[in-house]
């Protein structure tokens, strides 16, 4: 009913009301609920994250460094004024987030691989959203080393309870660098909406550490929620060969890579002489052999009332959509919702609608929506 009220918004203002939706799947039974699989959109190239503008268009980046609106019937127009992305390997242009106060200020944040002396790294920008144009560009955040590698940039963005702008870095493939102080990669990074570092960081003040720092020790996490009600900041992070995680994060804390994994060297060499050592977080949960996680969110609507309060995780190389159960602060379970049928899976959204949004990392993606279905 809502994306029907939508489109009829669309026709008043004279465009098309056609939805070029399809039905991939009528009636599924997964994790205590029956939903259908429908397709929204097709034909984009390598897509990475989704966010929902409030007159219910989407938002989507594609990895060769596109960002376009998306209308419910499917049609799209590129946004201009971005600024110069490196596309390559693992990077490109890569996650959203809109600001809490969007519908005032218009601001739009993103993460990207930017290239300068010595390399590439992970970069934090925003601009205001004017029409189709990005107005004011300002990039406000950028990984101060950067690596000749294309890979594990990281880069989920999301905005805290606290109001601050919370963003994951990979170690860029130099394992080494996720647990070192003065260096950014491998960390969870907290800033305020200005890209300035908030006084209460747990590293401000601290002497050899970057003062943005809110995390270490990760690998390359490219899932990131906040926990309804709590405010509780969930991460999924990719392992090598198997130990890929799932993390509670708190501040200041140190959880691992390389000093600890459930996973091994994709040669088969051992990485770690132990799981778990003194001082180190422990994952809330592991996935051995691994399924690369990428989308993460909690889910807390009425349109699937079995998944209510639970936490939804997508995966590439498994093309799974988990449902972790949690009891409490620990995981209690998981069943899949989907196991294949729409291929790799790179971000899951929760709708204003309180449904279900997948994109699928493919050269031809689509923008997915899973509905309940009787």
């Amino acid at each position: 009913m809502k994306r029907l009220i939508i489109a009829l918004a669309f026709v008043a203002a004279g465009l098309s009301s056609v939805f070029s939706q399809a039905v991939v799947a009528p009636l599924v039974r997964a994790a205590g609920e029956n939903f259908r699989i429908v397709r929204l959109a097709d034909k984009l190239e390598f897509p990475w994250a989704l966010a929902f503008l409030p007159d219910g268009r989407f938002l989507v980046s594609e990895r060769p460094g596109r960002l376009l609106i998306i209308s419910p019937d499917g049609s799209r127009v590129p946004v201009t004024g971005l600024p110069a992305v490196r596309s390559g390997g693992q990077g490109g242009l890569l996650d959203l987030a809109l600001h809490p106060d969007f519908a005032r200020n218009g601001l739009v944040y993103f993460s990207y691989a930017a290239a300068g002396p010595g390399g590439q790294s992970t970069a934090l920008a925003r601009g205001r959203l004017d029409g189709q144009a990005l107005r004011e560009p300002q990039v406000l955040w950028t990984m101060p080393k950067r690596s000749g590698g294309t890979n594990h940039y990281g880069s989920r963005i999301r905005f805290g309870a606290d109001g601050k702008l919370y963003l994951t870095t990979g170690d860029r493939g130099e394992q080494d660098r996720a647990r070192e102080r003065g260096d950014a990669a491998g960390k969870v990074i907290r800033l305020n909406d200005d890209g300035s570092v908030p006084r209460d960081n747990p590293f401000v003040g601290r002497a050899g550490y970057l003062p943005e720092i809110y995390s270490l020790g990760h690998r390359n996490a490219q899932g990131l929620a906040v926990r309804p009600g709590s405010g509780q900041l969930w991460l999924s992070e990719h392992g090598p060969r198997g130990g890929d995680e799932i993390n509670l994060i708190k501040p200041g804390l140190d959880y691992g890579w390389p000093l600890t994994t459930y996973g091994v060297a994709y040669s088969g060499a051992r990485i770690a002489e132990s799981p778990t050592a003194p001082g180190i977080e422990p994952p809330k949960l592991y996935w051995t052999p691994s399924i690369a996680p990428s989308g993460l969110e909690f889910y807390q609507s009425d349109a699937f009332p079995a998944w209510r309060g639970q936490l939804l995780a997508g995966s590439l190389a498994g093309q799974k959509l988990a449902l972790i159960r949690l009891a409490g602060d620990e995981a209690a379970g998981q069943e899949l919702i989907l196991d294949g049928q729409l291929g790799r899976l790179r971000d899951v959204r929760v709708g204003p609608d309180g449904l279900v949004y997948l994109l699928t990392d493919a050269s031809s993606g689509g923008l997915f929506c899973l509905e309940p279905a009787r």
